[in-house]
């Protein structure tokens, strides 16, 4: 019997999979355990297939309606992010359920990225006075390293200087010996 079941749970297409789990995902659908009775799929089975495919992307009331790889919100651009913001802005009501639905997204998701764009165009006094102050601290530091270059420049400089003295110096104390 378990080696039946086994061929049984590979002969079961994909198609198959999303298609069930794209009639629990629909408005009115039926319950778990009602759709399990009709496409004579245990309950906990179509569960696990909802778990497995995660979020359908594409869902449309004649189920003719592809369903598309699964996508995390986390997976979206920031650009698309934007997109499905603005237009779900323009939406309400049963409009706004079949784009979630289409988009794949949750409100609660869509509503978390509404938040993070606004606060992101929102300006930040607190923000921008804290980056002056670190500008401000860099450039202190910057000017104190180059003030300690410069000094050690004019050391280098100078070494040189008493080194070619020194160096010109023993040339004429050996010449003068040598006479």
């Amino acid at each position: 019997m378990g080696a039946e079941m086994d061929r049984l749970r590979e002969n079961i297409s994909e198609s198959f999979k999303r298609k069930v789990v794209q009639r629990l995902l629909l408005p009115n659908a039926p319950s778990a355990n009602t759709l399990a009775k009709e496409v004579g799929v245990p309950q906990p089975t179509l569960s696990r297939w909802v778990r497995e495919l995660g979020t359908v992307r594409v869902v449309s009331n004649d189920n003719e309606g592809s369903a598309s790889r699964p996508r995390r919100p986390e997976d979206w651009t920031a650009e698309e992010r934007l997109r499905a913001v603005t237009e779900a802005g323009r939406l309400e009501g049963e409009e706004l359920g079949k784009f979630l639905r289409r988009e794949g997204l949750h409100e609660d998701t869509l509503r978390q990225w509404r938040e993070a764009a606004l606060e992101g165009l929102q300006p930040t006094r607190r923000g921008r006075r804290s980056e002056q102050r670190r500008i401000e601290k860099l450039e202190r530091q910057l000017t104190k390293k180059e003030k300690a270059l410069a000094a050690a420049n004019a050391v280098v400089a100078l070494q040189r200087k008493v080194h070619a003295l020194v160096a010109d110096a023993d040339d004429d104390t050996t010449a003068d010996s040598d006479e």
